[in-house]
């Protein structure tokens, strides 16, 4: 593939087989971006861990101290006597049998879904649709629950899921290209002060073999786990 001469440009201006900190990354992301729109900002953060292994497994939820920079839009799947309490959190659609046949159909027009304990032999029939999307609800995600209006809440102000993939990586949005570098080094590193805490205690030798931070369609830039405080 041919490098465009905005790309090069970008790929210039990392130095090659440099480490940097977390502060230089979240600094450097916007020089290396090479797109015009507000790009989000990613973690790649490849572990040391077998995913097969059930233990291993990595899935979990942080609240970002500065959100996403995106709005999530979240749909409830309850019964009626807690729409009223998702509706008042914000939750942008809300209900069950409509919208189960919506989602088996094929719409997906949503961000996060969250659901009641009780209506998930419902819910459950819609893991085809949701499950390869990373939609399913999940006890572990606090995406299933009956306090929806808490859930709701927490996901508009910035409470994102990740889980680690077959190739032990996991893939975490810490902002967009907009935000300020100190609002980005703050989000990546409770994003990663999360995943240590969740180090498996089967996991050998070592556990973060490599963190990128890349916006979209931009250059990686290699971070120093030792320049994140807590990691």
């Amino acid at each position: 593939m041919k490098l465009t001469k905005k790309r090069k440009q970008a790929l210039g201006k990392i130095e090659k087989n440099r480490v940097y900190s977390l502060q230089e990354a979240t600094s450097l992301v916007k020089d290396v971006s090479t797109t015009k729109f507000d790009s989000s900002v990613d973690l790649h953060i490849r572990l040391g861990i077998d995913p097969r292994k059930p233990d291993q497994a990595l899935r979990g939820t942080v609240t970002l101290p500065h959100g996403t920079g995106k709005s999530k839009v979240v749909i409830v799947l309850c019964s009626p006597d807690k729409e009223e309490e998702a509706n008042a959190a914000g939750a942008d659609y809300c209900g069950l049998d409509e919208y189960v046949q919506k989602i088996q159909a094929g719409w997906t027009d949503f961000d996060v879904v969250i659901a009641t304990p009780n209506v998930m032999s419902k819910v459950g029939r819609l893991g085809r649709v949701l499950g390869p999307r990373g939609l399913m609800p999940n006890p572990k995600t606090g995406t299933i629950t009956m306090n929806v209006g808490e859930a709701v809440g927490e996901v508009k102000k910035g409470k994102i899921s990740f889980r680690v993939d077959k190739e032990g990586i996991i893939h975490a949005s810490v902002g967009r290209i907009s935000f300020d570098p100190e609002k980005l080094e703050d989000n990546a590193s409770e994003v990663l002060r999360m995943i240590t805490k969740m180090k498996p205690s089967s996991a050998k030798g070592i556990y973060f073999k490599s963190i990128y931070m890349v916006a979209t369609m931009g250059v990686g830039i290699p971070v120093d786990i030792k320049s994140i405080k807590g990691a």
